[in-house]
């Protein structure tokens, strides 16, 4: 059992040796180099080059004025990543247009089924008191405010005119490039400081750690192969007729009309890797069978049919309900819900190994080789695939690649720079903050660059 340090500590130490850096297979990062692969390198935490996280301000910022310009509330959309960037973009707007921030409201319909929201996940009085030198936040508009009629209006002079406004869904409703690094780092201070999960979900994510790690290393996988994310992906040929059937369905119901033809998508990665082929990438990077994982995810789509090779050849697997079968908010009637994708978030955050989704669009003419009978040379075409993958390491966005995957350099900074730009500034500027919350930087979630849970 690992000793009982604090889940802050714990995670940031992940964060910063693990998650942000790049896997030591990657020291010398050269594609054309042989793509040998040591074990031992893979559990090991890489050397952090200097960088560490950092988003406290770096220029003036001065706190939100008395008087607002009304209130902006939101509907955030989507899955836990996705609600959790749409809530970041809204501290972001509401600072941007010195409005007062109702607290986000989360999407309980279109795929969770669960309508416990943000109160419900989140540790609301610790995210109001975090983010109270950045904009002001309440639990609801006043009353008085409440015209009982319903608009469908613009922001900003709406918002002059009417008190407030109501923006739904609120998810890609502020560009993720803004050349400001400040708002960049606001955005970083509401993601791994203020949006910290109630103490029992904390809690509960850390038993489960401490009785994973009380037998070695694990990794984390989040597959992916969900209901939603294929039908959104519209990937509907290897399922069999009725499997194809419930996912048209889903995508009529929820998501805009769109030609997709099968093939193409998937040569140009837009499926997601089925159990299988995340199973080949494992044995190319040479995971055997001893290897312990853990699963995040929600209920895989098509069932044991698409998980039995994976599991035959990685039988040590698990979740949140079958590491701790006795709780009762991770039962199998509970777990799919908000609560447990913040645990898996959380597991997935302090696992040893976090393996995201991989590289699609590299991996499809591999896999699609595959298909047609083109084996000779797989493991190799593979490795070579994950040689060139980033794992994290510290290197600037590219698109598609987003802010909240990689948030360097803006909320990171190094003790002895090169570059002024880049040093770290006092540690009194964020800590002083947020010591006046009952927090500080050894406390929170995290302050790094991490690759959430999306669906």
């Amino acid at each position: 059992m690992v000793a009982k340090l604090s889940i802050g500590v714990i995670v940031l130490l992940i964060c910063t040796f693990s998650l942000l850096f790049s896997a030591s297979i990657r020291r010398n990062r050269d594609p054309t180099r042989s793509s040998k692969i040591n074990m031992e390198e893979l559990w090991e935490s890489a050397e952090s080059g200097g960088w560490r996280p950092s988003s406290a301000p770096r220029s003036d910022w001065p706190p939100p004025t008395e008087e607002t310009n009304g209130y902006l509330r939101v509907r955030c959309n989507g899955g836990l990543n996705q609600q959790r960037s749409a809530i970041c973009n809204a501290v972001l707007a509401a600072r941007i247009m010195n409005a007062t921030l109702v607290l986000p409201e989360l999407d309980a319909n279109s795929f969770w089924h669960d309508d416990s929201g943000f109160q419900g996940i989140y540790d609301v009085e610790h995210f109001i008191k975090t983010l109270k030198y950045d904009v002001k936040i309440v639990g609801k508009i006043p009353d008085v405010l409440k015209n009982g009629k319903t608009k469908k209006i613009k922001a900003f002079q709406a918002m002059k005119e009417h008190s407030a406004i109501y923006l739904t869904p609120f998810l890609h409703r502020l560009a993720e490039e803004i050349d400001n690094p400040e708002y960049q780092r606001l955005r970083c201070r509401v993601n791994y400081h203020a949006l910290r999960f109630k103490p029992h979900i904390m809690k509960l994510s850390e038993s489960i750690v401490d009785k994973l790690r009380s037998q070695g290393h694990f990794m984390s996988i989040h597959l992916r192969f969900e209901m939603d994310m294929l039908a959104f992906a519209g990937c509907f040929d290897i399922f069999n007729p009725e499997e194809q059937k419930i996912l048209k369905k889903y995508r009529k119901e929820n998501f805009a009309e769109k030609r997709l033809i099968y093939n193409e998508r998937r040569a140009i990665g837009k499926c997601p890797l089925t159990p299988e082929e995340v199973d080949l990438i494992l044995r190319a990077m040479r995971f055997d069978n001893s290897t312990r994982i853990y699963l995040a995810a929600g209920e895989l789509f098509g069932g044991e049919r698409f998980m039995k090779p994976f599991r035959t050849l990685f039988p040590r697997l698990d979740n949140h309900s079958s590491v701790d079968p006795s709780s009762e908010e991770l039962s199998p009637t509970n777990s799919q819900g908000l609560i447990g994708s913040a645990v898996d978030y959380m597991v997935c955050l302090m696992s040893d190994i976090f393996m995201p989704t991989p590289d699609r669009k590299g991996f499809a003419p591999v896999f699609v080789a595959r298909e047609k009978g083109k084996t000779a040379g797989l493991e190799e075409a593979v490795r070579r695939v994950m040689m060139k993958t980033n794992f994290g390491g510290p290197h600037k966005r590219v698109s598609p690649e987003s802010f909240y995957t990689n948030s360097w350099p803006e909320c990171f900074c190094q003790v002895n720079p090169k570059k002024g730009g880049d040093k770290c500034p006092p540690d009194s500027v964020l800590d002083s903050r947020l010591e006046s919350v009952g927090d500080s930087d050894s406390t929170s979630q995290t302050d790094s660059t991490v690759v959430g849970l999306g669906r």
